[in-house]
């Protein structure tokens, strides 16, 4: 009824609508007026030309409703996502809370510098960042090795991935991406491990020679180029890149993308930041073989290196911000490298009734990373690994009697080798280990084998249900770190195994109104990082293996609407979720010491829950004129050991309260404007080790911030577009929670796309 109410409002009623609507969506007392005092900032004009429309409206009526079902026919709930049910649907019609971004938005209207910066505007998703150059999304409260990343359904998640924010995020080129996919809450059943939180699928791009072929040419090339340039980041960001069509028949794309950043540079307390410079240089290669009408063959490589990411926060160069403390460390810096080659085969048969489609994928992936540590008192430590992940997996859509069937099985195995050495502050040997961060000749295995069920028991209602069993296996020899010293760690064979569940429902109670629920379970089998990880942890603490872990369990429950009113080009979604946390696996100090910095290890006792509530709209409400907001709330607490005694207590790194509110003006596809206010609440609920993390966390939690951003773009010709942005206009010093540096200053985007 609200929907058939909404469509009868004139515009200018339509406006009171949606203000009203905003009003009693946002709860949050110490955030309202912040809110309502950066709508008018962004809006008085999109008001008053929503004002000027209503006596316009009876004339162009018919214009007015085209041009508004065209706005609804590209907003956010009319995208077609894949990763949620491995199928191809509409936003609107999944039992999810999914989002999509595809390249314009990541290399034109954002301009992304990293990959995990394109999902800071996501509710729900709070963007870490323990150093300029290591970024890590928390989903739902849940990051590092608790969150999947897949690349073209290729898992990122390795062996070796480790508790907490970790940097491998960034070793995806953001330049590369077609569609960047986001389903949040567990996705266990799908993807197996890992999926607790959310699953990001990065969808590489191609050359379709079928879509873009040379038709009656033999022979069809692109190219492209790309420069973003930022100020506060001191930073410029090349890519050169050549894709081309035979026939329709082959299709190929090859780039190289450059990255120099210099020193960043913060708000207006902070001012420069030394040593917080670094570089990176991607290269990328795709073709797309047609083998005939139903099958193509796909076979891509991809390579990111990035030299001498410096740890900021953890050396003496790091600045204090709100009673922080600087680190000793003389110098931090990682090298990281990761390598990944595949082939696919996609087959679409059209005579066999029981088989709609067929994936396969061969894949290997080499992760590389080396730490190059000084400490105070002048010893060098140099140490790093090498994971060789090998993966085949196969996927099956058919019709069922009562459905559409999806099936699969899936195996990775990890190949991993270690290293560490200590030098005296004179340059002299001190120490070799047998292994580094992680076992030496250690192995991984992860098989997991699933099937899902999509079915209409009546005519508005949809039923996903599906399982999984995974099964995992670590081995390794060398993991005592200290043969000669107590305790003594033996060789490794650990094997984990369980069964997930899911079923979710989508109820279509109108053709403009779709409710949205159920539950899915969450599995998490140690890996190598959980069970013989011997580094530094967080700030100052060192991390001694674990061998004696069990598997961590998930529970997701969520409910929520999603509105899509084609004639009022309005959509919006709502969502609550609460996550069980069973067995979670967390470090806790064990009261000793190693050269000075206290011990922790790790066991299954966070038990706990997370839950929150997001919410997202976008309203065409004038032509070329689109408000949109979000906000997202996250609570949640954890068993943890207080001295030796367990005690509940704050989830750690928990999101504050966050939205944000824009208004974009787009007359014309070939130029835009639009402007933005982020709002983030302070957040000082604290576990007991964010409150000791003050290298990170100023004393008290962090502080919230408002941060106002102002971004455009035009076409001046076929295949230029220019681009810029005024990021952190009032040039604010805030810090992302738990992030080890702040966020830039008043930062100048620059930058241009040619594609001819």
């Amino acid at each position: 009824m609200s929907a058939i109410r909404v469509r009868m409002l004139k515009p200018s009623s339509r406006a009171f609508f949606v203000l009203n609507f905003l009003w009693k969506t946002l709860f949050w007392k110490s955030m309202v007026w912040e809110l309502l005092l950066s709508a008018l900032f962004l809006c008085p004009s999109g008001l008053v030309f929503c004002a000027e429309g209503a006596g316009e409206a009876k004339e162009s009526a018919e214009k007015k409703a085209s041009s508004d079902r065209e706005s609804a026919g590209r907003g956010f709930l009319k995208e077609v996502v894949v990763t949620a049910t491995r199928i191809g649907e509409e936003n609107f019609s999944l039992p999810y809370t999914v989002h999509s971004l595809d390249e314009e938005e990541l290399s034109v209207r954002k301009a992304v510098r990293t990959l995990p910066e394109a999902l800071r505007e996501i509710p729900g998703i709070m963007v870490q960042k323990t150093s300029y150059g290591q970024a890590s999304p928390y989903i739902r409260g849940f990051t590092g090795f608790r969150t999947l990343l897949l690349i073209d359904g290729i898992r990122l998640n390795n062996a070796v991935f480790r508790d907490g924010p970790n940097q491998y995020w960034s070793t995806v080129d953001p330049l590369t991406v077609e569609r960047l996919e986001v389903v949040k809450g567990s996705s266990s059943v799908l993807y197996g491990s890992d999926a607790v939180g959310g699953t990001v699928n990065v969808i590489t791009r191609g050359r379709d020679p079928r879509s873009e072929g040379a038709g009656d040419r033999v022979f069809d090339w692109k190219r492209r180029g790309y420069y973003r340039y930022g100020s506060a980041e001191s930073s410029h960001t090349v890519r050169g890149e050549v894709s081309a069509a035979f026939s329709d028949d082959v299709g190929v794309l090859g780039g190289i993308s450059y990255r120099d950043f210099g020193l960043l540079s913060g708000g207006r307390g902070i001012g420069e930041m030394p040593y917080t410079a670094y570089d990176d240089l991607d290269g990328d290669f795709k073709g797309i073989v047609n083998l005939s009408p139903e099958a193509e063959l796909v076979f891509a490589f991809q390579r990111v290196t990035e030299d001498d990411v410096p740890r900021t926060h953890s050396t003496v160069f790091s600045k204090s911000w709100r009673g922080t403390a600087v680190g000793s460390d003389l110098k931090r810096e990682y090298f990281q490298r990761r390598t990944l080659g595949y082939t696919q085969f996609h087959w679409r048969p059209e005579d066999l009734s029981w088989l709609s489609k067929v994936t396969a994928s061969l894949s290997y992936q080499l992760q590389e990373e080396r730490e190059n540590r000084v400490r105070g008192n002048g010893r060098e430590r140099r140490q790093g690994f090498e994971d060789g992940t090998l993966g085949a997996w196969i996927q099956l859509d058919s019709p069922s009697p009562v459905g559409t069937l999806t099936y699969g099985i899936e195996y990775y195995r990890d190949f991993v080798d270690s290293f560490f050495k200590e030098y005296n502050s004179d340059g002299t040997v001190r120490s070799i280990r047998p292994r580094g961060p992680v076992a030496d000749d250690a192995s991984y295995d992860l098989l997991g084998v699933y099937v899902q069920d999509r079915v209409r028991p009546v005519e508005k209602l949809e039923v996903t249900v599906g399982g999984r069993f995974t099964y995992a296996r670590a081995e390794a020899d060398n993991v005592d770190p200290d043969p000669s010293s107590a305790p003594y760690f033996g060789s490794l064979d650990e094997s984990f195994s369980g069964a997930v569940g899911s079923l979710r429902l989508l109820y279509e109670a109108f053709e403009e109104w779709h409710v949205f629920g159920g539950v899915s379970q969450g599995f998490r089998a140690p890996n190598l990082s959980d069970l013989t990880r011997f580094d530094t942890a967080r700030s100052g603490e060192v991390e001694t293996p674990a061998p004696d872990l069990d598997s961590e369990r998930f529970t997701s429950f969520e409910i929520g609407s999603k509105f899509l009113l084609a004639e009022q080009a309005l959509q919006c979604y709502v969502s609550y979720y609460y996550t069980i946390i069973d067995g979670m696996i967390i470090r806790f100090p064990t009261g000793n010491t190693i050269d000075g910095d206290p011990e922790v290890t790790k066991d299954n006792v966070g038990d706990g829950y997370v839950q929150g509530v997001e919410l997202g709209l976008a309203w065409n409400f004038y032509e070329g004129l689109t408000c949109f907001l979000s906000a997202a709330w996250v609570e949640g607490e954890a068993d943890t050991y207080v001295g030796t005694e367990k005690k509940r207590k704050p989830f750690s790194r928990i999101q504050p309260a966050t939205a944000l509110v824009g208004l974009r003006w787009e007359p014309k596809r070939s130029w835009w404007i639009e402007g933005t206010v982020m709002i983030a609440d302070n957040q000082d609920r604290l576990s007991p080790r964010d409150a000791s993390d003050t290298q990170r966390i100023p004393p008290g939690g962090t502080p919230g911030y408002t941060v106002y951003t102002l971004r455009g773009g035009v076409e001046v010709a076929g295949g230029i577009n220019l681009f810029a942005g005024i990021e952190n206009i009032t040039d604010r010093d805030y810090r992302i929670h738990g992030s080890g540096q702040n966020e830039p200053g008043t930062n100048a985007v620059l930058g241009v796309d040619i594609r001819f």
